[in-house]
């Protein structure tokens, strides 16, 4: 089956951040630039989800999303993509199952800041998600303890990489994460909703 996914050289490593942008806010961008220089990664893909199933109400209409996302995120190695509304994957395990196949010859990171890893182990087929793809974790305001301290990062810190080996991350062999601090922004798309500048 083709699908209509964005390029990706043969040996490429490119970082996933996946999410309901809603709305992408300069905290995404922010991560997105750390990641590419922490991880040596060739490329990101911001992977703008149809609906987040942890969350109880729906996002903004996809449309939107992307438009705000394409207007914010202007870099040449990063690309915004519907992609998992386009494969109809509801959960990352998911749409990770299907690129690696589609794309087996590229070096897949799933990228996420600190606070979602504090609840990582919510997630489809997290210990799935640890097992098969590098991880590069960035740290987000207020999360670091409580993300170190979470049942995924307990359970995977024996395939923890340390922050100074952070390029390597796409290519050593999974399971493998790697948390780096950065300098942070304090943003999240929760308070821009709250504020109303988001309707």
């Amino acid at each position: 089956m083709r699908y209509d996914l964005p390029h990706a050289a043969p040996g490429q490593a490119i970082g996933l951040l996946g999410g309901s942008f809603d709305p992408p806010h300069e905290g995404h961008v922010h991560i997105t630039r750390e990641a590419l220089k922490r991880f040596g990664l060739d490329r990101v893909w911001w992977l703008v989800s149809p609906g987040n199933p942890l969350k109880p109400h729906g996002p903004a209409p996809l449309a939107r999303r992307l438009a705000a996302a394409r207007s914010m995120m202007a870099h040449p190695a990063v690309t915004i993509t519907d992609l998992e509304a386009r494969l109809g994957t509801r959960y990352t395990a998911a749409t990770l199952m299907t690129l690696m196949k589609v794309f087996p010859d590229r070096r897949f990171v799933w990228l996420m800041g600190a606070d979602n890893l504090a609840q990582f182990h919510r997630w489809d087929n997290w210990t799935w998600i640890l097992a098969n793809v590098p991880v590069g974790v960035l740290a987000r305001p207020g999360g670091r303890m409580a993300a170190l301290n979470a049942p995924a990062a307990r359970f995977g810190r024996h395939w923890r990489l340390p922050a100074s080996e952070s390029r390597r991350l796409p290519f050593v062999q999974a399971p493998a994460w790697c948390f780096c601090n950065m300098p942070m922004l304090e943003v999240s798309s929760s308070a821009i909703r709250a504020r109303g500048d988001w309707r």
